[in-house]
């Protein structure tokens, strides 16, 4: 999500937008428009569909709320609600409600998984709040509700400051679960000799990879780092910012993640196994902080664009849907400030990026996040600017 930094310039940004066009580059030539399909959130954050083919779509809201939307409706019974625990919003806040994943077994054995930002004794040196990753397990007497008895820890850590969270969950093709953690937040990631990031002891800064079978849970074998001396064996990848949503391909079974930059670059990632992303000796492709030293083995972004294109990344899809033919393959993005873009294999290091004409343009919304279905459509969770009034749209053909 966007910085407190970054939002002094969006009214500036707005106004050069507004007058110039938001990107340099072409305008794609594929028609997209977007469906509404319920404008009765608020800040929406998350968005999952189970494979227990019931069409039900839950989105999960920044405040602590799990709704259920079917046939277009949002159902009046909340399945989760966790407000009374998590972090309180108050004005704009990057903490709250941050990820949902549903079991891969969920039809069987009715798992599901949250990700969220939980308060602290005032005063604990050195800590803002703990990042809680919960298991819970929906109630036999009613599938639209979480049993909350069933709330199972699977994983708790301190958070230095207040942003850079990440907070997206994500079951790969392997079974396992992906965790998305930010680099515990300030400004050019000043915690210990070289930051989180870079720092192997720790979990900021990294895309985690658990087993959950049995709680709380177990490294895989083939984890990066497994029988290394002062290394988390729990690290998949490191060297990210803040990796502001995570996705699988569902075809090629690729890990793709946004990462948020800070004074210049925002970033798409390809990430393999034990692959180190460079920040925050890196922002994009560029150097950083020069007097580090370069990070072992870098791998450079699949994808950036400046801070006059966008302020802050949203990572999105590999879509895999039928809605819309022209779009299959590519990877949907967007910045929060609004331009969604769709990336495409050039066969190089750098993906060719086009900027796509949707229906609702740059200024209208915040786009908080994405969303993909069963069926491999896409989804936007938005919120509209200058509101707390949220929305979830589908990406379709225009007519």
């Amino acid at each position: 999500m966007i910085t407190i930094k970054k939002l002094s310039n969006i009214f500036f940004l707005s106004l050069v937008f507004s007058c110039s066009g938001y990107s340099q580059e072409a305008i794609s030539t594929i028609k997209v428009d977007t469906k509404l399909i319920s404008d009765q959130l608020s800040h929406p954050t998350v968005f999952a569909e189970p494979n227990d083919k019931s069409g039900r779509l839950f989105v999960g809201e920044q405040e602590g709320k799990i709704k259920i939307i079917q046939k277009g409706k949002v159902l009046p019974t909340l399945f989760l609600d966790i407000t009374d625990e998590v972090v309180k919003k108050k004005g704009y806040e990057e903490r709250g409600l941050l990820g949902l994943a549903f079991h891969p077994d969920f039809a069987k054995n009715g798992k599901l998984y949250v990700y969220c930002s939980i308060p602290v004794a005032n005063g604990t040196k050195g800590v803002d709040h703990k990042s809680l990753i919960r298991e819970y397990t929906v109630s036999s007497k009613d599938k639209n509700t979480v049993d909350e008895s069933t709330a199972k820890t699977v994983l708790e850590f301190n958070e230095p400051q207040s942003n850079h969270n990440g907070g997206d969950l994500k079951f790969g093709p392997d079974g396992f679960l992906y965790i998305a953690v930010g680099d515990g937040g300030g400004q050019n990631d000043k915690h210990g000799e070289f930051g989180n990031a870079q720092n192997l002891s720790n979990f900021l800064g990294k895309i985690l990879r658990v087993d959950v079978k049995q709680l709380p849970y177990s490294i895989p074998s083939d984890n990066p780092f497994v029988g290394k001396s002062e290394v988390r064996p729990e690290i998949f990848a490191y060297g990210f910012r803040n990796p502001w949503r995570i996705s699988f391909d569902k075809k090629t079974g690729e890990l793709f993640v946004g990462d948020v930059g800070q004074d210049n670059y925002e970033e798409v990632d390809l990430v393999t196994k034990g692959g180190n992303y460079g920040w925050r000796i890196r922002e994009g492709l560029h150097e950083k902080f020069p007097n580090d030293p370069d990070p072992k083995n870098w791998i450079n972004p699949i994808s950036e664009y400046p801070h006059s294109d966008g302020l802050s990344i949203t990572g999105g899809f590999v879509y895999r849907g039928k809605q819309i033919p022209a779009l299959y393959g590519k990877y949907i993005f967007a910045d929060w400030t609004g331009p969604v873009w769709a990336l495409t294999d050039s066969k190089k290091e750098q993906w060719n990026r086009e900027k796509l004409s949707i229906s609702q343009e740059a200024g209208n919304w915040h786009i908080y996040s994405f969303g993909e279905d069963q069926a491999g459509e896409v989804y936007l969770l938005t919120v509209l600017l200058g509101s707390d009034k949220g929305a979830l749209y589908q990406l379709v053909t225009k007519k």
